[in-house]
């Protein structure tokens, strides 16, 4: 079974999220680059359709209650 458009751009959110998290950490980011910038930057060319602020959002959302608890 293949992943949809959509699983692949949530993961691909998710993993990017997590990128920009250590490069925070690290210190290592490049001036005033936000997480939607960073993210916008590994999103393949071609599942930028299903891309919005909102699925971000909600990702990271998730994300970040499933590392808290």
């Amino acid at each position: 079974m293949s992943l949809t458009n959509k699983e692949k751009i949530i993961a691909i959110i998710s993993n990017g999220i997590a990128v920009y998290s250590l490069y925070q950490e690290r210190g290592t980011l490049p001036k005033n680059t936000s997480m939607y910038d960073f993210v916008l930057k590994v999103i393949p060319e071609d599942l930028k359709t299903e891309l919005s602020v909102e699925l971000i959002d909600e990702v990271f959302q998730y994300v970040s209650s499933a590392h808290s608890s």
